[in-house]
């Protein structure tokens, strides 16, 4: 195949019937002489420079994912030194699946995280979080399977922009009550704060610093919460760690100075509240309350794959089934031992542009590093004393984020909301899930929020496809999936102006 730039790109073929078959990892060829790329050329998926330049190039990496990747699972009530040991784990699966065709990173991803909201407000506990995203990782891998062998259009016909759209958005303002009740009153000016300096650091910063605005602003407010703690002294607000409202410092590292510097993430132990790795346990109404997010996984993975084709001018359909498979695995993996669920991180599209290198080698030197980071209790110490304050500013942006990433579909789609068979499902399961709605179904089972908001999208909209007259009902252009554009947003080469790196926080 011709690359972006007219380099040659050699590909192997997959065929549609070899998920299972060839090597466990990649072969890799060095570019060229290993140290140069030539003006014109990239370094293509199955070619490397020299290890000492890839794992550099992984340590990039690493960085770009790192934000958002400890970020969610603090908010999402499970261990963050866990979930980057895993997630260096599972990108390392991710590229044996895809036979080292795709280059992703799988970071943290934030599609479950209404959903988790809503089984803690049920009094749920973190084992049965991860039992319940486990559940839903399996149904994506199986979602995976069937596209491999029967193509990716059956899923867009079934889930077409309009409804995976409505999904995210209905995902990500649904959240707005967790920020409104939980971050942002612990400190609500630190809180304003962080936010104002992290939408400024999206906006001004540019190229690589612009992709890690996130993790620049976690450590903003983590020092501004430190120096206001030596000024004025503690403050009175709801602490998470006592379960009410006392009187303490914003920045509390006692935890922090006992951790050993090397060893395993913790085991859980509901005596002291400690969350790290735990077996999964499984309700089936909390594995209702996630499984809308499999959707927006499979959005996602799709945006990211086609991505990646349109940078490099690579077919990579054939690898939508892997893809998908790959994922929802090792979404089933790390949620098997307490971790978070993974997705493929748009942010790390950015420093290949910039970088000219698509090997996918750099992926498997990141997630060997981020496996040894995983390693030091210390440091997922430091990252669990995040104040409360801070994550108030950041989740207020990334949540809206998420809930905008589901415009951002239907307008790279040109979804018509003149047509009523788009207008009125989306409307009336917008307003489910973002008002928390319940529909009470037995004694001892309801659904609500999220779940209830996404059967009404999508079963409504395919009956009223069904029930409208056929010789009046206009066009909607937005509705066949294999239209579906690819984002080239993050496909800037020269890596200065990336409004798409934080397209896929989710």
């Amino acid at each position: 195949m011709i690359g972006d730039t007219g380099s040659v790109i050699r590909v192997n073929s997959i065929g549609t019937h070899t998920l299972l078959k060839g090597p466990i990892m990649p072969i890799w060829t060095v570019h060229g002489d290993g140290k140069n790329i030539e003006p014109g050329q990239v370094v293509a998926p199955m070619e490397r420079l020299s290890w000492g330049r890839t794992i550099g190039l992984g340590g990039q990496h690493v960085v770009s994912m790192f934000g958002a990747t400890f970020v969610f699972p603090i908010i999402m009530g499970l261990n963050p030194q866990l979930a980057v040991m895993l997630s260096g784990f599972c990108t390392l699966f991710f590229l044996a699946v895809v036979k080292g065709r795709i280059p992703s990173y799988l970071g943290t991803s934030a599609a479950f995280v209404g959903g988790i909201a809503a089984i803690y407000a049920q009094g749920g506990s973190p084992a049965e979080v991860t039992g319940a995203i486990m559940v839903s990782g399996l149904v994506l891998a199986a979602i995976g399977v069937v596209i491999h062998f029967l193509g990716g259009s059956l899923v867009f016909k079934i889930l077409p922009p309009v409804v995976t759209g409505a999904v995210v958005m209905l995902i990500g303002f649904n959240l707005a009550p967790v920020v409104a009740g939980t971050y942002w009153p612990q400190d609500q000016w630190v809180a304003l704060t962080v936010m104002i300096a992290l939408i400024v650091a999206s906006v001004v910063l540019r190229g690589f610093l612009g992709r890690v605005a996130i993790f620049l602003a976690l450590l903003f407010g983590y020092a501004l919460s430190w120096i206001l703690d030596r000024i004025s002294g503690p403050i009175t607000s709801y602490d998470p760690g006592a379960e009410a409202v006392t009187e303490h410092f914003r920045v509390n590292w006692e935890g922090v100075t006992s951790a050993p510097w090397f060893g395993l993430p913790p085991f859980s132990d509901e005596a002291t509240g400690v969350v790290g790795i735990h077996a999964p346990s499984f309700s089936l109404t909390f594995i209702v309350l996630v499984l809308p997010g499999v959707i927006a996984l499979i959005a996602e993975n799709a945006g990211h794959v086609k991505a990646v084709a349109e940078i490099t001018k690579t077919d990579l359909d054939p690898m939508m089934g892997r893809a998908l498979a790959g994922d929802g695995l090792a979404t089933a993996l790390a949620t098997s031992v307490g971790g978070s669920p993974t997705t493929t991180y748009a942010e790390n599209i950015g420093v290949m542009a910039a970088t000219r290198v698509y090997s996918t080698a750099a992926y498997a030197a990141a997630g060997v590093i981020a496996m040894l980071l995983g390693f030091s209790p210390k440091f997922g110490a430091i990252i669990s004393a995040t104040p409360g304050g801070v994550l108030g500013g950041i989740t207020v942006v990334l949540y809206g984020i998420i809930g905008l990433l589901g415009a951002k579909i239907w307008k790279e789609n040109g979804v018509d909301f003149g047509d009523p068979r788009n207008l009125m499902p989306v409307a009336a399961g917008l307003i489910i899930a973002i008002g928390d709605t319940s529909l009470q179904i037995t004694d001892t089972f309801s659904l609500s929020g999220i779940a209830l908001g996404t059967i009404v999208v999508i079963g409504l909209y395919h009956l009223c496809r069904v029930i409208a007259p056929k010789d009046d009902a206009p066009d909607d252009p937005g509705t066949p999936g294999d239209q579906r554009k690819p984002d080239r947003a993050v496909a800037d080469p020269d890596g200065e102006s990336d409004p798409g790196r934080v397209e896929q926080l989710a």
